[in-house]
């Protein structure tokens, strides 16, 4: 490795350590702000992320010996499984993927091949750091927009020494004349331009109409490949690079200087950024800090043999097959270059309804030696989780409707209750956990939200407990009904 290189992969190594610098009890307070109970996997996930900072801090002989505590999150849906890894992802400002093992197939049949999860995983790096790299250019780009668009409303004209020499046969006296006026052109062309750049900044352009050359799209832009998903998208994918390498067609168009200024932006961002870099640094993040969240992971576990039960299902095993070596480390090929995954932090999850964890293929299981089982969610669970967290259901309506002016409130008893039928409807109907919230909520203030603001006058409106009886409880006492409304 060359030394520029090398200086690459450590500003990017570094900067992952400085966004990930929280303790285990900093992050489950972090996590405590949007996920109700469940502290087991809380403490579990927090341990896994701040090893990655002490490996991060570990002598270099010894650091790619560290192998990450790869963890199985058990439990029923709606308990708070994906909203953990999700959030976890966004507090170590990780690359973050989700995907559902149910989507994969063994290698020979149509299907997502494993590897792909790797490759999108890199494409949300690549475009997490373009992001933040044009964070950084941004304050400059505008600059050199500011430039551009003068030139498109006032053109400069050159200074008089720098123009061509003049005809032959013109007289000296007259070529000095010249000279003269053209300085004082200069001149007022140089004050009209600042004029004009201080209308700018103050915003009394912005409707104004110019024309100006954009790139249009790039000549592979409608392209596509098709084939079978998974053997034909690293072909699309190459594919699409190559003609995206190619010129793009310039085409003139009249926009408004608001909407110039995005266009403008864009390209002198792009300019800005160094890709080389930015694939060199999002390529050490997948490495050093990605995390893979595989969803489902049980829907590939066949249950065992036994009386009157079937064998091991061939597919599934092929797919876990297919799965171990990328969980267990290995080189993956990406539009950007290889990728090794042996540090890549991979968190399933799975309800474990009909097979167990113990059904996985005993390499896999191997592969995941951190288990923790997700508790289902009680009365007092679901309370809580209509009122503590920063996104809570109930602030959320409150926030819809303050945009049309009204004032929406819960009372305590209302809130009460709604948490009562939600445990009551999940164990006589189906546990759907948290999500049965949604379902609860939509029913109680469906007429509400259909008749605000047309045929609604009141600029305040409080949900009572009586009312929440009212539309609720004839749905929740008929069995049939509430399978197919709640």
């Amino acid at each position: 490795m060359d030394m520029s290189t090398k200086s690459g992969v450590d500003v990017g190594r570094q900067s992952s350590i400085a966004e990930s610098n929280l303790t285990p009890n900093q992050i489950v307070s972090q996590l405590d702000k949007y996920i109700i109970g469940q502290k087991d996997a809380k403490k579990s996930v927090a341990i896994a992320l701040r090893n990655r900072l002490r490996r991060q801090n570990v002598s270099d002989d010894l650091r790619d010996e560290i192998m990450p505590n790869n963890i199985i999150m058990i439990g029923p849906t709606g308990v708070g499984k994906t909203e953990i890894a999700r959030r976890l992802a966004k507090l170590a400002r990780a690359p973050f993927v989700k995907v559902e093992a149910s989507k994969f197939t063994e290698v020979g049949y149509v299907g997502r091949d494993v590897e792909s999860m790797i490759r999108d995983l890199v494409d949300q790096s690549v475009a997490m750091v373009r992001s933040e790299r044009s964070e950084e250019v941004r304050e400059k780009a505008a600059l050199l927009v500011e430039d551009r668009l003068l030139d498109i409303l006032l053109p400069p004209v050159t200074p008089s020494h720098e123009t061509a020499d003049e005809e032959n046969g013109e007289e000296e006296g007259s070529e000095s004349t010249a000279n003269d006026g053209h300085d004082k052109s200069v001149e007022v062309n140089r004050r009209s331009r600042k004029k004009m750049l201080e209308r700018l900044r103050n915003g009394k352009l912005e409707d104004r109409q110019i024309e100006m050359d954009t790139s249009g799209d790039s000549p592979g832009g409608m392209m596509q490949v098709f084939g079978p998903l998974g053997q034909m998208e690293e072909i699309g994918g190459i594919m699409q690079d190559l003609m995206s390498g190619l010129p793009r067609k310039r085409k003139k168009r009249r926009v408004s200087i608001a909407e110039a200024r995005k266009l403008l932006e864009q390209e002198e961002v792009q300019k800005l950024i160094d890709m080389d870099s930015v694939v060199k640094e999002a390529i050490n993040k997948v490495e050093q800090s990605g995390i893979v969240f595989i969803d489902e992971i049980d829907k590939i576990a066949s249950p065992s043999s036994g009386a009157g039960g079937k064998g091991p299902d061939v597919s599934r095993e092929g797919v876990q097959r297919d799965l171990l070596p990328i969980v267990e480390g290995s080189n993956v090929a990406t539009k950007h270059g290889m990728v090794k995954t042996d540090h890549v932090l991979f968190i399933a999850s799975g309800a474990f309804h009909v097979a167990k964890p113990s059904d996985l293929i005993p390499e896999l299981q191997g592969r995941f030696p951190i288990r923790v089982e997700l508790k289902s969610l009680t009365e007092e669970d679901f309370y809580l989780i209509l009122t503590q967290p920063d996104n809570a259901l109930i602030k959320q309506y409150s926030a819809l409707l303050a945009t049309e002016g009204v004032d929406l409130t819960f009372s305590e008893g209302a809130i009460r209750e709604i948490a009562r039928i939600a445990a009551k409807v999940n164990e006589s109907v189906e546990n759907i956990g948290a999500r049965r919230l949604h379902t609860i909520m939509t029913n109680l203030l469906e007429e509400l939200m259909f008749n605000i603001p047309e045929n609604f006058s009141d600029d305040r409106v409080e949900i009572d407990e009586t009312m929440v009886k009212e539309k609720l409880n004839h749905v929740v006492a008929d069995r049939d009904l509430s399978q197919y409304i709640l």
